[in-house]
């Protein structure tokens, strides 16, 4: 969903830097492939997660929510040289697509995939953080952060993904809808707890940046 008008969105995009090919392939690929290819973050959204990852300069990063890895790479671009990139996603079916355009890309030896259940895996992980990026299922977005945040170094940045989710946060609530009501108090954790800074920027669906303090 595009919250701003059409021309205006279609110029942004068109004054913003490119995709790199790697990236063109990888998109095309996942909507010739792959089931829900809406989920791809997509080129304007994946410049911003590069231009923050680079601004950042991470030396450890962990992303929740792999997909077809096309944000795992655009955040790697920001990497550190020795820097370490962890990507978690459930789906096992994605895992070789995934693994195929790591390997094509600069940093195959520094993204690490794990497969499997993301609250699991996170407290195996040893690594503090200098950026996480939230972008799996809505209704465990409370679990993941409770998770992460003390595992985030200081100054660290925090990026959550659709927390407009289409326009529904600011709808009546239908109480069925598990998503949008986590959604609704994951915005409000957000904004209050106080070990964070936070800014939500209407881009997309809807990226939040938060800051540990």
């Amino acid at each position: 969903m595009h919250f701003l008008p059409e021309k205006i969105d279609t110029y942004i995009v068109n004054h913003s830097q490119q995709e790199p090919d790697l990236l063109k392939q990888l998109s095309k690929e996942t909507w010739q492939t792959v089931l829900n290819p809406r989920m791809l973050s997509g080129a304007f959204q994946g410049r911003v997660l590069s231009m923050l990852a680079k601004l950042i300069r991470p030396k450890s990063i962990l992303e929740i929510g792999t997909y077809t890895g096309y944000s795992a790479l655009c955040l790697a671009e920001g990497l550190q040289e020795n820097g370490i990139l962890y990507t978690i996603d459930k789906n096992e079916e994605l895992e070789d697509l995934q693994k195929k355009y790591f390997d094509k890309s600069d940093y195959k030896d520094q993204i690490h995939q794990r497969i499997g259940n993301a609250i699991e895996i996170i407290p195996t992980i040893e690594e503090k953080f200098d950026l996480v990026f939230i972008d799996a299922d809505k209704s465990n977005y409370l679990n993941y952060f409770h998770l992460i945040i003390e595992k985030m170094n200081k100054g660290g940045i925090i990026l959550s993904d659709n927390v407009l989710w289409s326009g529904k946060v600011v709808e009546t609530l239908n109480e069925k809808d598990k998503d949008t009501k986590v959604l609704l108090e994951y915005n409000k954790l957000l904004n209050e707890d106080e070990r964070i800074e936070t800014v939500l920027l209407p881009i997309r669906d809807g990226l939040t940046v938060s800051r540990v303090k």
